[in-house]
């Protein structure tokens, strides 16, 4: 269980991972020494997974965000085997879920434009065949988080 302090570092450190223990350590209104105890518990019990920067998709040439439905025509333990190896191989992909209903996975995909989206679906289904695909292009992100909401947990 974490607490209010633990929830307040969470939410700091996601929107901000670059807080030296100092800086953090004042907005918590906690002591350095123990804030600092507070971090290294959280990343060695896999609360906080890693430490990241987030890059903007146009300065890098990736403007064009995709979501790519899969329809598997057949669940057989080598497609699962080829189809997670293309999520390796595929750098392209910055998302996948495996989901309930009538689709089975939901990939998200970031490519240069329409033709940087062709080269990786041909990529793509000759690495994974039997599936069907359906892609929807993104026309305006209107929100895209990655800061989860964390509360205190109450015991």
């Amino acid at each position: 269980m974490f607490d209010q302090i633990d929830a307040q570092i969470l939410n700091f450190v996601q929107n901000d991972s670059s807080l030296s223990t100092e800086q953090l350590a004042e907005r918590v209104n906690f002591s350095k020494n123990a804030c600092w105890r507070r971090v290294k518990q959280l990343e060695s019990t896999g609360v906080i997974k890693k430490r990241v920067a987030l890059v903007d998709p146009k300065a890098v040439d990736l403007s064009l965000q995709v979501f790519v439905t899969v329809s598997v025509k057949e669940h057989a333990l080598d497609w699962l085997d080829k189809f997670e190896a293309a999520m390796s191989n595929l750098p392209q992909i910055t998302g996948a879920f495996r989901t309930t209903g009538e689709i089975d996975y939901l990939l998200s995909v970031r490519v240069k434009d329409v033709e940087g989206y062709d080269a990786f679906y041909k990529s793509f289904i000759s690495q994974v065949p039997g599936m069907d695909l359906s892609a929807t292009f993104v026309m305006e992100e209107i929100k895209n988080s990655t800061a989860l909401p964390v509360v205190a947990k109450v015991s």
